[in-house]
């Protein structure tokens, strides 16, 4: 190679690692990291958290303006466990943050997530209780979020794995998207997706146009749309509808209706299923229905859960027991009781 053309290479590699340095130069500069890193810590203190990262923030421009975040931890203020440890985060911020705009979160994005059932509840029990007599509320969230490859755990006991949630922002009168995809112990996957415009006013949350999704793929897929209002306390209602198909069976109409409690009755969640051979008109108290769950857990005697209503199958397999004609009918003042044909090979 001539020696003129050598130097022109040598000049044009001197001047692109110049450009590519001060670009970085200037990214850090334009960006300040530690404004951003302070801000997200300062909401988490606000909130009686503790977030710690295992280094320094650093800049990004591609594909937008972001700060790459290694070693997140985040724990209640003074407690030993965290609730919340993850390997990557990404803080994904407005592009008008280049020329000195105001310091804003547009996205919060974390990576390989482990979040502790028991230290999240221990946080949630210090947080002050609201009266029941407290009209609703709509927690303000300015920036989305997302995590990725996340687990769920009780201690050391794996709950759930393959967690995926993406969030948009919640503010009152702007659609809301929410999406969560996870799978139990045992390898089952679930989805839920979730489409609403959140609207408060004087004390009550009104949740319109909603369009909620639940499937297992490829055993079932549920779609329900309706509305939904809360007042505060266990002052809920809400009206969905839609259809449930599945591939061992034909396709049911479903309904679910949430009624508020009163000075007689607690909050009921009704669900109504029709299909061609099956057939379920069932009420269910949630916080009753908790403490059966509860028990069960703590091995108290098997006990069929607090619901009233009816339920009628033509036949239901479960496992290798083959149930026909099943009938449970469940009234104020009479148990649930059971009638069936059983049969197992």
């Amino acid at each position: 190679m001539k020696r003129p053309v050598r130097i022109g290479l040598y000049v044009v590699g001197g001047l692109v690692i110049a450009v590519l340095l001060a670009a970085f130069v200037a990214t850090y500069v334009m960006l300040q990291p530690e404004r951003f890193t302070s801000l997200l810590q300062s909401r988490a203190r606000a909130a009686g958290l503790e977030l710690t990262l295992a280094s320094p923030a650093s800049p990004t421009l591609w594909p937008k303006p972001a700060l790459a975040l290694e070693g997140m931890t985040v724990r209640a203020s003074g407690a030993d466990t965290p609730l919340l440890v993850a390997s990557r985060g990404k803080l994904v911020l407005p592009w008008h943050t280049l020329i000195g705009g105001e310091t804003r979160i547009s996205r919060l994005e974390v990576d390989g997530a482990r979040i502790d059932v028991d230290a999240l509840a221990g946080y949630l029990d210090t947080l002050p209780s609201r009266p029941s007599t407290a009209g609703a509320i709509l927690p303000t969230v300015d920036a989305g979020f997302r995590i990725e490859r996340g687990t769920l755990l009780r201690g050391n006991q794996l709950l759930l794995s393959n967690v995926d949630i993406d969030a948009g922002r919640l503010a009152n009168g702007l659609p809301f998207a929410l999406a969560l995809a996870a799978s139990t112990a045992d390898g089952t996957s679930y989805a839920l997706e979730l489409e609403t415009t959140p609207r408060l006013s004087r004390g009550v949350l009104t949740l319109d146009d909603v369009e909620l999704g639940l499937s297992s793929e490829p055993r079932f897929a549920a779609s329900l749309r309706g509305n939904a209002t809360w007042r505060g306390g266990a002052d809920a209602g809400a009206s969905l509808s839609g259809r449930v198909t599945r591939t061992s069976g034909p396709p049911y109409s479903l309904v679910l209706k949430i009624t508020p409690a009163n000075q007689q009755d607690p909050l009921y969640v009704a669900l109504r299923l029709d299909g061609e051979n099956d057939r379920t008109d069932i009420r269910i108290p949630p916080i009753g229905f908790t403490e059966w769950w509860s028990g069960i857990q703590a091995g108290g005697p098997p006990t069929l859960p607090p619901l009233l209503g009816t339920i009628e199958a033509k036949a239901l397999d479960i496992g290798n027991v083959h149930v026909k004609g099943l009938r449970i009918r469940a009234t104020p003042s009479v148990p649930a009781a059971a009638s069936s044909t059983a049969s197992a090979p």
